[in-house]
């Protein structure tokens, strides 16, 4: 390790060390020709960190005798290293509602989502669910989440606000929505919705760690008028790395929802692009329907797309191919989204095991090379943010879990039983319990740790 090509920073803080099996993709290994080269492992690793960033990653026996002042480093045993999850779309003002019984994906809507989500003009309420929110992907291991707020700028600060204090990178907005839901839910002035949309962007985005999205909830609930503005908005602001995220193609019912309210339209997709929604900056929840047509408009418009498979069995909806999604001729940007509380849990790992078992409904096996690739390269790659987050690299940003290989003793017991790293994963990521991750860090502070007395620490509790 050439200590001069990751020169320590003499006026910054302390080096701090992570030590371990460590696991990060570098490539995508759906398109790669070796699989084997999209990924780098070393048995023994160190992730050397300094002021939030990784200075140096690699094989600890190279990596620490470049820095012989490297004192604090936290060694794990029978674990792995790797880069933190990203939950590329997920409802936090639905926390309160996760595991409602549902028939059908318009029916739950009215009967538990709706409801739930109009409680969020209270503050305080928001304030309480946006803290255990946090609490709960933290302790997944999840570091980075794209996120629905609701109609509600207090939706909105209480997120971030929180977000803030952990010094974790959140992507949310004012979700835009002016007609189909109840009065209470419903934007009551259209042009208005956008204002205030465009006063939380000027607030949040690029404030520490925090990023914008432009958010009507998706096509059925806001007016052509709505649309053209937040289309408008989003087109302004794109170049500066707002986002645009809706839900696209998730259900038969809602797609003929969209037909009935958009006859003209040749796809669903088209209806967002002819309102300017779709663009490299656009995240599109769902996808279980598309077209393949659609798919070239979303590849050509280098858009990303967010795997909810817990979600679409939990309320019976399409299901994702991966395969469709990944065609070499016209590849899509690929991660994979709890979409809680239509999803079960909010750990990216069980999302996983799901994505698995969808995919072989269909005949199709979707293997953990190249699952945990979309839980964070590629994750990432959906948000833009591939040369920031998502993987363990020096210059990038310090965002880390740390997952358990024994977390129980019968998976202590099932793992003498496993050679490699990958087989591993997928025994983890199969049988999915819920205690895996032993540790969190956020810009190279542990901000959850499963063995501290005091489990989660927002980042100015720590010392300098």
């Amino acid at each position: 390790m050439d200590a001069e090509k990751f020169p320590v920073n003499p006026a910054g803080s302390a080096l701090k060390g992570v030590r371990g099996q460590v696991l990060t993709f570098k490539a995508d290994p759906f398109l790669i020709s070796k699989e084997d080269d999209s990924y780098d492992y070393w048995k023994d690793g160190l992730v050397v960190i300094q002021d939030g960033q990784i200075i140096a990653v690699g094989d600890y026996s190279d990596v620490a005798p470049a820095y012989p002042q490297l004192k604090d480093i936290d060694t794990y045993e029978d674990s792995v290293i790797m880069p933190g999850f990203i939950d590329d779309h997920v409802h936090y003002v639905q926390s309160p509602m996760i595991g409602s019984f549902g028939d059908t994906l318009l029916n739950w809507l009215n009967q538990y989502t709706f409801p739930t989500e109009s409680k969020f003009r209270d503050k305080a309420f928001a304030d309480e669910v946006a803290r255990i929110f946090f609490r709960q992907i933290l302790q997944q291991g999840t570091t980075t989440a794209n996120v629905f707020s609701t109609t509600f700028a207090e939706s909105v600060d209480a997120l971030f606000e929180e977000s803030e204090r952990y010094n974790a990178r959140t992507i949310t907005g004012k979700v835009l929505q002016d007609r189909n839901l109840p009065d209470s839910l419903r934007d009551p002035d259209t042009e208005q919705s956008i204002v205030i949309a465009e006063e939380l962007m000027r607030k949040w985005h690029h404030r520490g760690r925090q990023l914008y999205a432009v958010i009507p909830r998706f096509a059925p609930t806001s007016t052509n008028e709505q649309l053209t503005l937040a289309g408008q908005l989003f087109q302004q602001h794109k170049d500066e790395g707002v986002y645009m995220h809706t839900h696209l193609d998730e259900a038969y019912s809602e797609l003929a929802w969209v037909n009935s309210l958009f006859p003209d339209a040749q796809s669903y997709t088209e209806v967002y692009q002819r309102f300017g929604l779709v663009d490299r900056m656009s995240v599109f929840a769902h996808c279980c329907l598309v077209r393949d047509d659609e798919w070239h408009i979303l590849h050509d418009n280098d858009c990303g797309v967010a795997h909810c498979p817990s979600s679409n069995l939990f309320l019976g909806d399409g299901e994702f191919k991966f395969w469709e999604a990944k065609n070499p001729r016209r590849p899509c940007r690929v991660g994979v989204g709890t979409d809680v509380g239509g999803g079960t849990n909010f750990s990216i790992p069980r999302q996983l095991n799901e994505a698995y078992k969808v995919a072989m409904l269909q005949m199709k096996s979707l293997d953990a090379k190249r699952s945990f690739y979309l839980a964070t390269r590629g994750a990432a790659e959906v948000l833009h943010l591939e040369n920031t987050i998502g993987s363990l690299k020096p210059g990038y940003e310090a965002d880390i879990a740390v997952l358990d290989l024994k977390p129980t003793e019968f998976l202590e017991w099932r793992m003498q039983f496993a050679d490699d790293i990958f087989t591993k994963l997928f025994i983890l990521q199969t049988l999915a319990v819920d205690n895996m991750n032993k540790a969190t860090y956020v810009a190279g502070k542990k901000v959850y740790d499963r063995s501290r007395d005091k489990q989660f620490m927002y980042a100015d509790e720590f010392t300098a």
